[in-house]
């Protein structure tokens, strides 16, 4: 019970951590099912012991929190391991992927080259919880950041994320919109396939504000939503393609999707792993875009639209943080049926058909540098590689 004691008080005081906005009076039921969920892994451990003792204990567990939570200087540590990650050189040959000038593009290009055997696929977020963690790593190992990678919680600010903390386009934001660029609605999955005819926004250009107004972007696109996007050199986006970062936040994809009604859904209505996996990425053909769609989606433009190079946007990480938060706090509530549990197959919305996917099917993250994994040594956040929880 210690564990669920301090665990729980980790979440109340991470919100005193920085000057409480408004908004952090709002109760969001989301953050509720995570509370529960920690008082139920809290009881797990008291009754079962650590899952990987003594590498991870309550005495070294870290606690990612989300960015509103952070304060002024804990927000620009963390903004200045970014930037000090795309000065260190590229692990990445050129060979592989001309484009990879620097160590935070080893992370773009390993997902444009992995992007078709780990979205739809039974591996979708142990593979993402690996390399959001990889991530995490790199920026505290090679660029000495103390803290642990945030989050950016949807719900919050889904009425207008461009007011949040973390796209104020403020000094201690991940920078804010892009310019104003006129262009016709985005068609989701693909101008061919309109399932989704998704408004602009108000932005779509370069970003004009903010710590990454002068980010290069080197690699992609490779399936660009801006119709005037600059096209790679390389047919599968891996070429050397140095660009502004443009971005259009989008209320659209916020509100009709990211809603903390939208969220609890997901967490409470689909109870094996394959439905909510597949819940949560969306159904086009249905005009559903999902939280994972459309997380991406209120980022947008390039490479923030891209399925394939979207990491190339810094804001990627925090998205995929809140992803892995809600499967997080989705094990939580059933950890007996649920800590381990695997679905779907190994190809994209099982197209061409194969074999189901499993526990001990492994991945690796190329260059990233890190080693390679089964499912099941990424299915438990306090065991395998990782030791963390959410605040």
């Amino acid at each position: 019970m210690r564990f669920s004691t301090v665990a729980t008080a980790a979440i109340v005081g991470s919100v005193g951590a920085a000057p409480l906005d408004t908004r952090s009076f709002n109760f969001l039921e989301t953050d509720a099912l995570a509370a529960v969920g920690v008082f139920n892994l809290g009881l797990n451990v008291a009754l079962n012991g650590y899952p990987n003792a003594p590498k991870c204990t309550l005495a070294n567990v870290a606690v990612r929190r989300e960015w509103s939570s952070l304060s002024s200087g804990e927000k620009k540590e963390y903004i200045a391991a970014v930037q000090c990650l795309a000065t260190k050189p590229a692990k990445t040959p050129a060979g592989l992927a001309a484009g990879a000038k620097n160590r935070y593009d080893d992370f773009v290009a390993t997902h444009i080259n992995q992007t078709l055997s780990i979205h739809g696929t039974g591996n979708f977020l142990s593979w993402h919880r690996y390399f959001t963690w990889a991530y995490e790593q790199a920026l505290r190992n090679e660029c000495g950041y103390k803290g642990y990678q945030p989050y950016y919680n949807w719900p919050k600010w889904a009425d207008d994320p461009a007011a949040s903390p973390l796209f104020d386009g403020s000094s201690t934001s991940v920078s804010g919109n892009g310019a104003p660029y006129d262009r016709p609605a985005t068609c989701i999955p693909s101008p061919d396939s309109c399932g989704i005819s998704l408004p602009i926004g108000t932005g779509g250009g370069c970003v004009t504000s903010g710590p990454f107004k002068n980010w290069t972007v080197n690699l992609g696109p490779v399936a660009a939503v801006l119709p005037d996007a600059t096209p790679n050199p390389e047919f599968f986006g891996l070429g050397y393609n140095p660009r502004c970062l443009r971005r259009d936040i989008s209320k659209a994809a916020s509100q009709g999707w990211t809603k903390d009604s939208d969220v609890t859904d997901l967490i409470k209505n689909y109870k094996d792993f394959t439905s909510f996996s597949t819940r949560m990425q969306g159904d086009f053909a249905n005009g559903f875009l999902g939280v994972h769609t459309a997380g991406h989606f209120t980022i947008g433009g390039d490479p923030g639209g891209d399925l394939f190079a979207s990491p190339g946007d810094p804001a990627f990480f925090f998205h995929h943080g809140m992803i892995d938060r809600v499967w997080w706090t989705w094990q939580n509530l059933d950890l007996k049926n649920r800590q381990y549990a695997i679905g779907a197959t190994i190809t994209v919305n099982n197209s061409p058909p194969s074999r189901n996917a499993t526990l001990d099917d492994t991945f690796d993250l190329g260059y990233v540098g890190v080693p390679t994994v089964s499912i099941r040594q990424t299915s438990h956040t306090l065991a395998g590689p990782f030791c963390y929880i959410y605040a």
